[in-house]
């Protein structure tokens, strides 16, 4: 399934059913009087969030929605039926905005509605016309047009943990050991080219994100850039995923990741956040030279001395992760609210 996350729609809401001009006929009642009833509501069209939904691809397919138009009243009094409303699930973590600006809503959890196109009002009957004066009223009104409006979807994950890394450094791997998860995993750059989801094994509560993978310069669209950047903004802390390179050390690399998004978003740097340091295999790997395992070796240390709440891992042989997993579930949990905040 191809992941959609921005889209424009059109939605058109059901015109109300016209008021009736109707007369009481019955025998031996010549002058019955006015009985027209009014007309039906027009449906109108709802946003819900739900759970079972990840992508705006369906709107992709089809960009245009319209509600039925209420019933007209009848005679006797009969008012015509309503039209149903129609409801829209979109993926949680859905920012909606209208072209004209009344509607600026954020869709965040499971069941929660927005009209974002309200029916119109069915007509009166021309009973509602009737007094001391006007006794036989040929009055009756129509019925209200229904709101039409074009609509912005953007998608912004809702997740606890955000995994931030270079392309490349196992946090898809990391994602599957971690989580259920099933993200397409290969040794080239930019494997993930969309957002991927998980919930941690050890805690069903907790939600796991691995974005694609970024470049320095990300912040102005390099690579990925920007068009993923946002979504780590939805994660309530920040997991930094980083590994042994032969072009970079562990401290520099680290600096990158959190200059790209305090370029992006300041206020990123304030989130919690836990770093580990992946491929720990390959410090003792056989198919590494002995000088550039010492490199590692060496690089790794420095790093653990200046922060040590690092975690090594081997997503790749497991070895680690019990103690990784304890670190999310002990500092990084936050309650959901601090996510949709």
């Amino acid at each position: 399934m191809r992941f959609i996350d921005e889209v424009n729609i059109r939605v058109s809401a059901g015109k109300g059913g016209n008021g009736c001009i109707g007369f009481r006929r019955e025998k031996y009642i010549p002058k019955g009087g006015p009985d027209g009833g009014d007309g039906g509501r027009g449906g109108s069209i709802y946003l819900e969030g739900s759970e079972d939904v990840q992508t705006l691809i369906d709107f992709r397919y089809q960009a245009e929605y319209r509600a039925h138009n209420g019933q007209g009243g009848m005679g006797s009094q009969m008012n015509g039926r309503g039209a149903e409303d129609i409801f829209l699930k979109v993926p949680l973590g859905t920012l909606v905005h209208s072209d004209d600006g009344e509607i600026d809503a954020d869709i965040c959890s499971h069941g929660q509605r927005v009209l974002v196109a309200k029916g119109g009002k069915g007509g009166l009957g021309n009973v509602h016309f009737k007094n001391s004066v006007r006794q036989t009223p040929r009055i009756a009104t129509p019925g209200e047009p229904g709101e039409e409006r074009t609509l912005f979807l953007e998608l912004k994950l809702l997740s606890h943990v955000g995994l931030v890394g270079f392309p490349n450094a196992g946090k898809s791997t990391l994602l599957s050991v971690l989580t259920s998860a099933t993200p397409k995993i290969g040794d080239y750059p930019f494997t993930t080219l969309a957002p991927q989801l998980g919930v941690l094994h050890r805690n069903p509560n907790i939600t796991l994100a691995d974005i694609p993978g970024l470049l320095e310069g990300a912040h102005e669209g390099v690579g990925l850039g920007t068009q993923f950047l946002r979504h780590i903004s939805r994660s309530a802390q920040l997991l930094f995923v980083l590994t042994f390179d032969r072009e970079m050390h562990l401290e520099r690399m680290y600096g990158t990741l959190l200059e790209e998004l305090r370029r992006y978003d300041a206020t990123l740097l304030k989130r919690p956040r836990l770093v580990c340091v992946n491929k720990a295999d390959l410090l003792e790997s056989a198919s590494e030279t002995e000088d550039q395992r010492e490199i590692w070796r060496a690089d790794w240390k420095a790093f653990k001395k200046s922060h040590p709440e690092v975690v090594l891992v081997s997503a790749k042989q497991r070895t680690g992760i019990s103690e990784l997993e304890q670190e999310i579930i002990e500092h990084l949990l936050l309650p959901q609210a601090a996510v949709l905040s």
